[in-house]
C-alpha cells in the first residue's frame, strides 16, 4: 500500500530551499575563511579577502539561526502568521544573505541594499500589524486600539527593528573589522564624517518610509472596515 502523498505549502517549500541553501553557503563560507589570505595576493581591491568571508559565514550562520524566528513566535503566543509573511520572510533572507552576501549582489546590483531595506520595511510592518491585532482581538488580553494607534504601533516596530540591526551592524563592525555599515568603499578608502553615516542614515529613512506605507495602507483599511461594520449596524 502506497503511503499518502504529503502535500507542502509553498511557504514550507521555501523554507526548504532556503535552509538547504544556507547550510552549504556556512560550509563554503567557512572553507574561505581558513583559506583565504588576510588581504588578496593580487592586490586588487575589489577581490575578497578573509574578513569579506568572515562576514558572509556571519551573516548566513545568523539567517540559519533566525530561519525559524516566525514559526517559535507563533507556537509560542499562539498568534497565526498568514503564509505571505513566511514568504516574504524566507525571499528577504535568500535575498539578502545567499544574493546579497554570498553571490555579491550587493556590489553587482545597484541600490541592492536600499530594495532590501524598503522589502523588509515593509514586511515587518506587516508583521507589526498581525501581532497588535492578534492583542486586540485576544479574549484573554484586554486591549482595545483605535486603527491610529494599531497604525502608529506598526510603524514604530517595524522602525525599532531597523534600528537594532543597525546596531548590529555596528557592534560586528568593531569587534571583527567588517565594513557591513559601508565606512569603508570598495578602493579601501575610509569615510569620516557626514559620508560615513550616509549608509546609516539612508538605510534608516528607507526602512521609516516603507513602514510608513504599511502603515497608511493598513490604517485605511481598518479605518474602511470600521466604517463598513458601522453601516451594517
Amino acid at each position: 500500500m502506497s503511503k499518502p502523498c504529503i502535500k507542502r505549502s509553498p511557504a514550507e517549500i521555501m523554507g526548504h530551499i532556503l535552509f538547504v541553501t544556507l547550510i552549504l553557503s556556512v560550509i563554503y563560507s567557512l572553507m574561505r575563511v581558513i583559506f583565504t589570505p588576510e588581504v588578496p595576493a593580487d592586490g586588487n581591491a575589489y577581490a575578497h579577502g578573509r574578513s569579506d568571508y568572515i562576514l558572509m559565514f556571519i551573516q548566513c550562520l545568523l539567517g540559519l539561526v533566525v530561519l525559524s524566528l516566525p514559526s517559535i513566535v507563533g507556537k509560542k503566543w499562539n498568534v497565526t502568521i498568514p503564509n505571505f509573511i513566511y514568504i516574504m520572510y524566507y525571499i528577504f533572507l535568500y535575498c539578502a544573505i545567499f544574493l546579497g552576501e554570498v553571490l555579491d549582489f550587493y556590489y553587482v546590483i545597484p541600490h541592492w541594499d536600499t530594495i532590501l531595506h524598503f522589502f523588509s520595511g515593509a514586511m515587518l510592518g506587516a508583521l507589526g500589524f498581525i501581532l497588535v491585532s492578534w492583542l486586540n482581538d485576544s479574549e484573554m488580553i484586554r486591549v482595545s486600539l483605535s486603527p491610529f494607534f494599531i497604525a502608529l504601533f506598526a510603524f514604530c516596530f517595524a522602525l525599532s527593528c531597523g534600528a537594532v540591526w543597525e546596531i548590529y551592524e555596528y557592534v560586528f563592525d568593531g569587534l571583527l573589522g567588517l565594513n557591513m555599515q559601508k565606512f569603508i568603499t570598495a578602493e579601501g578608502v575610509v569615510l569620516a564624517g557626514h559620508e560615513a553615516l550616509s549608509d546609516t542614515m539612508k538605510d534608516i529613512i528607507v526602512d521609516a518610509l516603507a513602514a510608513l506605507l504599511m502603515a497608511s495602507i493598513g490604517y485605511s483599511r481598518l479605518k474602511a472596515e470600521k466604517w463598513l461594520h458601522n453601516a451594517k449596524e
